[in-house]
């Protein structure tokens, strides 16, 4: 039996939401080792500090994650806390996603003042999203609505909305929901309507390979089913070069052993949009989703992603 842990230190963003996360898994630490100090490293990130650009012009979703690798490269942390989608799927050495937890509720979620639903918001009305895959989406079904980009962190976001520069904004469900403001969520997005990134509503902990001690620690939170999920999930987005400059979704559902998974990839614009699903075992889910990103890529998204990539601004 490895020696339990004397003290730990997570890293993590300065944000409320990213705070709360950090919490949650310094308090669950402290269950399982209550004799263990557990201290947080406050980080402000790149992706944190530019505002004025979307994320799929200025890095993607890395931005968020770079500040915290080099706190654990240095030693001056143990572990960082990301939520999940945040995550490189390509996460390699030195490093480890050692811990993925139980998922909270995984949809989008529709914010407004003024609307329940966004088949309710007229012709012309803004709506706020930082996502190609939410926006790509929203524009499919509901091409009489304009898509603007909304930056900042949640509390920044839902200022914006109050401010009244948007209709109405699309935001995580589970975000709203770790942070007491469920009250704020006037419709949860069905996958049918909005699918969701690859991760989303999971918790992630990154830590060196090295930390086999720290590894073995962290063993007790994982969640099976959720892992299983965000394996398939991450394999598609992994399979299609997934990063923010693309409109690409992955949502994997666990039922009695096993796998129900959605993908998609759209073009920006929501004019064409490849949707693909499959069913299998748990114990396949990389394979699973591997197997869906040939069936989109069977259906042109190869194409799409080519030229995506490839474009000036989406860099």
């Amino acid at each position: 039996m490895t020696a339990q842990p004397e003290t730990l230190v997570i890293a993590t963003r300065a944000s409320r939401l990213a705070l709360w996360q950090a919490e949650h898994v310094r308090d669950r630490l402290l269950e399982l080792y209550p004799s263990c100090r557990v201290e947080l490293l406050k980080m402000t990130t790149r992706g944190d500090q530019i505002l004025d650009r979307t994320l799929s012009k200025v890095g993607g979703k890395g931005l968020f994650v770079k500040e915290l690798e080099t706190a654990l490269l240095d030693g001056r942390a143990d572990l960082a806390v990301h939520s999940l989608k945040d995550v490189p799927v390509d996460l390699g050495s030195p490093f480890r996603l050692s811990a993925i937890l139980e998922r909270d509720d995984p949809c989008d979620a529709l914010v407004s003042n003024e609307f329940s639903s966004l088949a309710d918001v007229p012709a012309g009305s803004v709506i706020g999203t930082s996502s190609l895959r939410r926006e790509s989406q929203i524009r499919e079904r509901f091409p009489q609505l304009v898509v603007r980009p909304l930056r900042g962190n949640l509390d920044t976001r839902l200022a914006k909305l109050d401010r009244g520069d948007y209709a109405a904004i699309i935001l995580a469900a589970a975000g709203l929901r770790r942070l007491g403001l469920t009250e704020r969520i006037r419709a949860v997005l069905p996958p049918e309507l909005s699918l969701p990134a690859a991760g989303q509503g999971a918790l992630g902990i990154e830590i060196m390979e090295s930390r086999d001690d720290l590894h073995a620690w962290l063993a007790p939170m994982v969640s099976a089913g959720t892992t299983a999920c965000a394996l398939a999930e991450r394999a598609v987005s992994r399979a299609l070069g997934g990063s923010c400059q693309v409109p690409l979704a992955a949502y994997a559902q666990e039922h009695d052993g096993r796998l129900d998974l959605r993908a998609l990839v759209a073009e920006p614009d929501g004019s064409c949009i490849m949707r693909a699903q499959i069913q299998g075992a748990v114990a396949d889910a990389a394979r699973l989703g591997e197997q869906v990103a040939r069936e989109l890529m069977d259906q042109g998204a190869d194409q799409i992603l080519a030229r995506l990539l490839a474009s000036p601004d989406s860099h």
